[in-house]
């Protein structure tokens, strides 16, 4: 079987309102994630992984640190001009109008697919957490005679109100599709589940060209929304079921199939947590299938007299005498004598100051927290000078590294 040419086009202009304060000054897959990485590293890794070098990055929302993100973190060799991830702004090649939705932002950028001539259009969303061989999704694309394919994976019916949700036959092909219905139907021999699309799409290019143009005709301008309901009554489009997806090197305890949408910041809180322990649900040490992020050149981090238990610690941190429990540090970070943490996310270049007692609290860059601070523990207190999520977690907000508080030199972006 002859290898099909393949274009990747990723979805990466979110604005991700309910992350607030975390996308006030950046676009939601360019959030920070676990130790090192940002939202957006996940799906590039996968595509890299998959052996799909043709990549373009689409951007829209406050999208200065995602760019800056790329360029230090994702150049592929410039020997050969068939691996490339561009990054892609709205370019307003047919008026003044932004992005207007996913299949708009696609159509806006329907000269860059007629360019490069691709037989298959993977597109995929940047704002999950989860490892993904395409290649598999791919060959099964092909082996159904499929044009359009819709990666799916089953969730409880009580939750599938918030996705895209498949109507398919027990072989996969779909026969509607529902956004966001509000009595999602159960999966065929699954009672109380639903097939739910996770937002990453095959399309054969021509099929995929052909519904873009017809919607821009029509004023329609989302995948999920628009083009996806119409094509299940006119193409052969099927689910792939990505539980059926295998990925090399699993550890012990791993959840097979795992798969994040972090849009909010309980489900952001929620998904560091499944990083932790000695057998975690997601764990980021796979080196058969490696999560790629920036290439930090800092020092490894230093501990002098700390009580840590269950915790991920970044580069170039600082720890002196402090107590730090079921808590993830970024890079950079100065934990001084005698503070507290319990189930935190600090990140890069933030100080927590000599006394501080921090519980369920997200810190974002450049943070300098003052002594004997009490945080996470009197909610209304705590929301009086913070975001506080439903759940009780508290987000501090980024600060301006110019304001002070960075641990170290920070890099000149978001």
């Amino acid at each position: 079987m002859i290898t099909p040419r393949i274009l990747a086009i990723v979805l990466a202009g979110g604005e991700g309102t309910r992350l607030a304060p975390l996308t006030a000054e950046r676009s939601k897959p360019a959030v920070p994630f676990a130790g090192r990485y940002r939202i957006v590293d996940f799906v590039l890794s996968n595509l890299v992984n998959s052996h799909i070098h043709s990549i373009y990055l689409l951007v829209q929302y406050k999208s200065q640190s995602l760019i800056e993100h790329i360029r230090r973190s994702w150049m592929l060799s410039p020997m050969f001009p068939e691996q490339f991830i561009t990054v892609v702004p709205p370019q307003m090649r047919g008026g003044p109008e932004w992005f207007q939705g996913t299949a708009d932002a696609v159509y806006q950028n329907i000269n860059l697919i007629e360019h490069y001539a691709p037989d298959i259009v993977a597109i995929f969303g940047a704002d999950h957490i989860y490892r993904m061989d395409i290649r598999q999704m791919v060959d099964f694309h092909r082996a159904q005679s499929a044009e359009v394919s819709v990666a799916a994976l089953p969730v409880p019916a009580s939750v599938a109100q918030s996705f895209g949700v498949i109507e398919a036959e027990a072989d996969g092909r779909i026969r509607a599709f529902l956004e966001k219905p509000a009595n999602p139907p159960s999966m065929p021999g699954r009672p109380g589940y639903s097939f739910a699309s996770m937002g990453n799409y095959l399309f054969d290019a021509e099929v995929l060209v052909d519904a873009l143009t017809e919607a821009a005709r029509q004023g329609h301008k989302d995948f999920g929304r628009d083009l996806l309901p119409r094509l299940c009554t006119r193409r052969h489009v099927h689910a792939y079921d990505f539980t059926s997806n295998h990925i090399p090197g699993l550890h012990p305890g791993e959840q097979p199939g795992y798969w994040r949408d972090v849009g909010t910041l309980d489900a952001y809180f929620d998904a560091h947590f499944d990083l932790l322990g000695m057998e975690p649900r997601f764990n980021l040490f796979n080196p058969s299938w490696r999560i790629g992020s920036s290439n930090y050149q800092g020092p490894t981090p230093k501990i002098v007299r700390a009580e840590m238990d269950n915790c991920i610690l970044g580069a170039g941190c600082l720890i002196k005498g402090a107590k730090i429990r079921n808590s993830i540090l970024r890079r950079e970070i100065v934990i001084e004598e005698d503070v507290e943490l319990d189930e935190c996310i600090v990140m890069d270049y933030s100080v927590i100051r000599r006394g501080a007692r921090l519980r369920r609290v997200i810190v974002d860059r450049y943070n300098d927290i003052p002594p004997n601070s009490r945080i996470g523990f009197d909610a209304v207190a705590d929301a009086a000078r913070y975001h506080r999520s439903d759940s009780g977690i508290v987000v501090i907000a980024k600060r301006n590294h110019k304001d002070g508080g960075a641990a170290g030199e920070p890099p000149r972006y978001l």
